[in-house]
């Protein structure tokens, strides 16, 4: 089993005169296609990009820890895969505080495996990066997305000494563009980009601290929803549309230009403070590239030659953008094939910077710095841990993989005859697509390279999927697994019409005894009317009843633009109670009037039966819109 070594060391070394600069890019579902770097695209435009990629060492097959991004973000500080950690979905921005993953208790009959319920939050117990650089004498600094939970576990309880602009959100705050909802962070000037404001933000805190060696975390919100960008940008992309490429959002290309645009701000901050020959840079992803959303008519982006997309265990899901500068190091201009992921950064920088872990410290990943250096890293394997199955386009059941060498296996927990595991095999040189699976003609491969993953799971500790005893063969439909959907159709087309409501392809609806019962299979499950009182003036308040047996955060949202049909600039937070009960929640719209109304109950797997949708307006009339 590759890549996980346990380093018993002393304190860390005193700091250095000429201890360079450390400043670390994430782009934020960033997919491998979505820059100009491995000549996939030729819609975006990232000449930043390309322009670190020249002073560095670009690496053709970097991987993320995970298809989703609060588990790579956790991998990143602390060099530890999500099986470890139990960070295994970015459920950190919800209320409850889990810091131990634990078995699930139950998932639908047409589900072979249960998922394990995840940690909600990065345990301030691990050792970081951040804590390490600023041991060793470091001035540290967080700017961006967090996703790793709010206080006590926000950026200054994990090493950080600033957070700009202190958000522990999913995404930004109500939008890219101002005006913006952070609680104590204002824009400069009307329509001020959030990308552009903490590019300058970073800068200022880098002239500030150029005299001493620094750690930047520079988390971009780019390129995750909402999808909204500068009007000026979007109308330039809408001009370059072809209608046959499959990255054609003018939205998501106006995006990807501002993503970049920050790092060239940085880059230039670098220049300009004379600094960048003795900065470290690091420009990676945290998953690979949406292709579940709807934006402009399509969807966000496309991550061909890869199959799949964020939420995926395919290659789309989890192979990134990844460039590593670091002068004295990296050849600039180069390239390497070798194999990468996201738990490696930290034990590489502890080496290359000649610090010493923790005593005692666990790391799941290994140094790069043969592989920095023009070398190649021998038998090294990276896995990926999703023990989950959003309803999105390739999805996959709950599964572990491992590459090693030009072979990647994936392990479906569970997915087999009689509770046994089922398995994937490509050889992604020859089936970069992974249209071939072939694991009936190579048993012995699948064997070997199974045993690295039992070795990485025992290792890690992982809490398993296990078997589902409700699983009943009937109600499997395994014909929907992996199924992309057509190109250029974002979303299926919403069920008929019941009761008054549609629903989205992973709910299912049914009237029964003055009861909305919705069965989510996963993923975005919602349910959405138009019959409304016409003349209704608000605010509004929304009085619901209802029970839920699945997972997640819930969210109501209110009224459409010809645009988007629903926007999250229009939606408000229910902190729904999972736990099988009947509960009571109030909330309140801030609307004038309402045209449609759209209930997002959970994110997970279940069974929501709701009693009672009351809306009632200003003037105090009420409606019940169960049937």
């Amino acid at each position: 089993m590759a890549s996980l070594f346990c380093l018993v060391c002393g304190t860390v070394a005193a700091q250095t005169p000429d201890r360079p600069n450390v400043v670390l890019i994430l782009a934020d579902d960033l997919g491998w296609s979505d820059t100009t770097l491995h000549g996939t695209t030729k819609y975006y435009q990232t000449p930043n990009i390309d322009r670190l990629a020249k002073r560095g060492m670009t690496f053709t097959r970097g991987y993320s820890a995970s298809p989703l991004c609060s588990p790579t973000r956790s991998a990143i500080l602390t060099g530890l895969s999500p099986a470890r950690t139990g960070i295994t979905t970015p459920n950190c921005h919800l209320p409850k505080v889990v810091l131990q993953a634990t078995q699930g208790k139950a998932a639908p009959a047409d589900k072979k495996s249960i998922a394990p319920d995840p940690v909600t939050r990065l345990n301030t117990t691990y050792p970081t990066l951040a804590k390490t650089l600023k041991a060793a004498g470091y001035a540290t600094a967080h700017f961006g997305k967090w996703h790793l939970g709010p206080e006590p576990y926000s950026p200054l309880e994990q090493g950080f000494d600033v957070d700009i602009p202190h958000w522990s959100g999913p995404g930004p705050a109500g939008s890219f563009v101002a005006p913006w909802k952070y609680a104590d962070f204002k824009e400069n000037s009307p329509g001020e980009h959030i990308e552009d404001r903490m590019a300058a933000e970073a800068s200022a805190w880098m002239e500030q601290h150029k005299d001493a060696p620094f750690y930047v975390n520079y988390w971009q919100f780019s390129v995750h929803a909402p999808f909204d960008a500068k009007k000026a940008l979007i109308e330039k992309h809408r001009q370059r549309i072809d209608p046959a490429d499959p990255q054609r959002s003018p939205t998501y290309a106006a995006m990807v230009e501002s993503m970049d645009d920050a790092v060239g701000t940085l880059l230039d901050t670098l220049d300009r403070l004379k600094i960048a020959d003795r900065t470290i840079v690091i420009f990676t992803s945290d998953n690979g590239g949406n292709m579940y959303n709807e934006v402009d008519g399509t969807t966000p982006t496309s991550n061909t030659p890869l199959r799949g997309g964020k939420a995926t265990m395919f290659e789309g899901g989890v192979r990134v953008p990844l460039i590593v500068a670091w002068p004295g190091v990296t050849e600039p201009a180069s390239r390497s094939d070798a194999l990468v992921q996201s738990e490696d950064f930290y034990p590489t920088l502890l080496e290359g910077l000649s610090l010493s872990p923790e005593a005692n410290q666990i790391f799941d990943g290994a140094s790069i710095l043969p592989a920095l250096k023009g070398g190649d890293l021998p038998g090294k394997a990276v896995f990926q841990y999703f023990p989950h199955d959003p309803g999105v386009p390739d999805w996959l059941p709950p599964a572990v993989s491992v590459h090693r060498g030009d072979w990647k296996l994936i392990r479906i927990f569970h997915g087999g005859e009689k509770g046994a595991h089922r398995h994937l095999l490509y050889d992604l040189n020859a089936d970069l697509g992974e249209q071939n699976n072939l694991a009936a003609q190579k048993t012995e491969l699948v064997t070997e390279l199974g045993a690295l993953i039992d070795g990485f799971l025992a290792e890690t500790k992982a809490v398993l999927p296990v078997a589902n005893p409700a699983f009943d063969p009937a109600k499997y439909r395994p014909e929907l697994e992996g199924k992309q959907k057509p190109k250029g159709a974002a979303k299926a087309p919403p069920r008929a019409v019941v009761g008054g409501w549609q629903s989205s392809k992973q709910a299912q609806i049914t009237v029964e005894k003055g009861a909305l019962k919705v069965k989510s299979t996963g993923g975005d499950p919602w349910i959405a009317t138009q019959k409304l009182p016409a003349k209704a003036q608000g605010p509004f308040t929304v009085k619901l009843r209802l029970k839920s047996s699945a997972k997640g955060p819930g969210l109501i949202y209110f009224n459409r633009t010809a645009k988007e049909p629903f926007h999250k600039d229009r939606s408000v937070p229910v902190a729904v109670k999972h736990d099988g009960q009947f509960h009571d929640y109030e909330v309140k719209l801030p609307a004038k009037t309402i045209q449609a109304f759209r209930i997002d109950p959970a994110a997970g797997a279940g069974e929501i039966v709701l009693t009672q949708v009351e809306l009632t307006d200003a003037a105090g009339s009420s409606v019940n819109l169960v049937p």
